[in-house]
């Protein structure tokens, strides 16, 4: 089981991938995937070296056909002819025959449950009775059994990669597209290698929405667990996008599970060149490793607390912060820097704005302010005291004047081992009181769940705003080609993470001491938020970072759809390279633009395809089409 407090790192078994091993006390290993047609030696090998010469320790290359896993042999030959070593892995879809190839051909085969054996999804409602379930199984197994030998014959590493964009149909109707339908899809190719004694396996569960990631790998770890398994994890949030926001989603399912020691490699997903990718993940496993021989917490996990199937912890709304309410943003702003902001159409605001000690000289009306306490009092003594949007906040050793105040809603800063009995009693008395969670501990994660289920223990229902302080600056050095301000991004998604899963955020401040805008500050909280899904504040792009299957251009269509539909709130529209993932995601997307050949894409609604094989140069301008027409109805 989880020590939901104490960082330790899940204990596996050891997978051999070539010279590389994943799992038991390795590191987290970092990987990529080619974007080149794996086809072109030449083109592949470079790409291959250039996320080498970044830090990947592992490459995956599509291998659609025959001819491509076949190509392996020489794309690994050049390699090691250069004295390259690095593990090559082939990543197969359809075609269980091209898998057989592949073993023979490179040092580890993906393969996807979801299309191994079963047919290509038709999202339409079947029923099997158990006999008929029964007997799709062991069509599996009869084609997994050649596969296992040549692999053991080759010594040839498997990873099991489950999307929840392409689970077959057989999994849908029995399971539902459900956690526990991606987790089954996963366990019964597990069983089978373990049934014929092969383990040099590696696990994955990936999709493009973090809570259905994060809480399928959590299941599956418990499944593993009284199936007494240990395999090793890969992680992975699939179809994230590109820039900041990639980034922030990668990092929230991602770090959302590292930091409770889960995972033995990763691939950050970016809709960018593969190289770009390494750094990423390599700052993400660097900051999660800071976790590691920290001082214990003490704390008592909560009874009604399921970690497996977490909900929103039950609160009392303070004004517009907790019970039913989206998590609020708060920003720190001096007073004399505060002027009224002019953003862009559509950029959000920050629900509260920290001013310290002073109020600003202009006052925006729609604004909500926060202001010291002592200075609150002081200007509601004196007639000063603005009314209807100025809250006071109040340090730990000022709860005491907390009754003194009349305001709707009010900020008591607190952290994890502050003595208990007075501001259990202050919180009982005053559900308007939002607390304010800080945290100096080396395991953030650890120290702000044990005050969350510290409260829930207590039966104390005051919503939890979580507050994270980092120091970044411009001029720091760059070691990784990871800014500043992409540092921040990663830690503070990492950080949130979990908190957010755990359903424990009632709203985030994030700070920083340095000199990274305050707006990139504001911006990277929305961005958690919605990468969390409990937010949403903006267009949302679920974009694949293209492989070898990609007949289009990829980036340059994302770049077009981003700019003509930035505007969307709320919206969400995937750009997929190919049909792999792209009809399933759609379930978690409002349209999809989807590659269907060469130079044709097919656009979808939801699920459902509502126009094929459009030319690349007129798509963009359908789906723009297709969405105003609905938005006209």
């Amino acid at each position: 089981m989880i020590d939901l407090f104490n960082y330790e790192r899940r204990k596996t078994s050891v997978t051999h991938v070539g010279n590389l091993d994943i799992g038991g006390d390795n590191p987290v290993r970092v990987q990529s995937m080619t974007t080149t047609s794996t086809d072109d030696t030449e083109a592949s090998v470079a790409q291959v070296k250039r996320i080498i010469a970044a830090g990947g320790e592992l490459v995956r290359l599509t291998t659609q056909g025959r001819r491509e896993a076949e190509n392996l042999k020489n794309i690994n030959a050049t390699l090691r002819g250069e004295g390259i070593n690095t593990p090559l892995c082939a990543d197969v879809h359809f075609n269980a025959n091209v898998a057989d190839v592949a073993a023979t051909t490179t040092a580890k085969v993906r393969i996807n449950p979801g299309n191994y054996v079963d047919p290509g999804r038709t999202f339409k409602v079947l029923e099997y009775t158990d006999e008929e379930y029964a007997q799709e199984l062991q069509k599996i197994e009869d084609r997994l059994v050649p596969f296992i030998n040549l692999c053991k014959e080759n010594h040839t590493a498997v990873r099991i990669g489950v999307n929840h964009g392409s689970l077959s149909d057989r999994i849908r109707n029995r399971y539902g597209d459900t956690p526990a339908g991606i987790v089954e899809s996963c366990m019964e190719f597990l069983r089978i290698f373990r049934k014929y004694d092969f383990h040099d396996v590696v696990i994955s569960i990936k999709s493009s929405n973090t809570v259905v990631m994060v809480q399928s790998v959590r299941l599956l770890v418990a499944e593993m667990e009284k199936e007494g398994m240990e395999y090793p994890l890969h992680l992975g949030v699939t179809e994230a996008g590109e820039g900041e926001d990639g980034r922030i989603k990668s990092a929230v399912g991602i770090g959302a599970l590292l930091a409770d020691g889960i995972g033995d490699t990763i691939r950050v997903s970016l809709s960018e060149e593969p190289e770009a990718e390494i750094p990423v993940a390599k700052h993400l496993t660097w900051y999660m490793r800071k976790h590691e021989k920290h001082v214990m917490i003490p704390a008592e996990a909560n009874k009604d607390f399921n970690y497996l199937a977490p909900v929103r912890r039950k609160t009392v709304a303070a004004a517009n912060v907790g019970g039913d309410n989206a998590p609020v943003v708060i920003a720190t702003r001096s007073a004399e820097n505060l002027v009224p902001q002019v953003k862009a159409s559509g950029v959000p605001t920050p629900d509260y704005i920290y001013v310290q000690g002073a109020l600003p000289a202009q006052l925006d009306a729609k604004q909500k302010y926060i202001i010291d306490y002592n200075v609150y009092i002081e200007l509601a003594n004196t007639s000063k005291l603005p009314k209807g949007n100025i809250y006071p906040i109040f340090p730990v050793l000022g709860q005491t004047f907390i009754g003194l105040i009349h305001s709707p809603i009010k900020f008591l800063v607190l952290k994890y081992g502050t003595p208990t009995d007075e501001f259990f009693a202050c919180l009982r008395h005053h559900p308007e009181v939002v607390v304010v969670c800080m945290t100096t501990h080396q395991n953030r994660l650890g120290d702000q769940r044990a005050f969350a289920h510290q409260l829930m223990n207590e039966g104390l229902t005051n919503p939890i705003v979580f507050a994270q302080m980092y120091e970044h600056t411009t001029t720091e050095r760059d070691t990784e080609k990871v800014s500043a301000k992409e540092k921040f991004q990663l830690e503070a998604a990492a950080d949130m993470g979990a908190l957010m899963m755990d359903g424990l955020v009632d709203g985030v401040w994030l700070m920083n001491n340095g000199d990274l805008s305050q707006d990139d500050v504001e911006q990277t909280a929305f961005g958690i938020l919605q990468a969390g899904r409990l937010r949403m504040v903006k267009t949302e792009y679920i974009s694949c970072p293209g492989c070898g299957r990609t007949l289009y251009d990829l980036r340059t269509t994302i770049a077009k759809i981003k700019e003509a539909t930035k505007g969307m709130k709320g919206l969400k529209i995937g750009v997929m390279g190919c049909i792999v993932n792209g009809p399933g995601e759609m379930a978690d997307a409002d349209y999809g633009y989807v590659g269907a050949g060469p130079k044709k894409v097919s656009l979808y609604r939801k699920q459902e395809c509502v126009e094929k094989n459009i030319s690349e140069d007129e798509a963009v301008e359908h789906l723009l089409a297709l969405i105003k027409r609905d938005q006209e109805k």
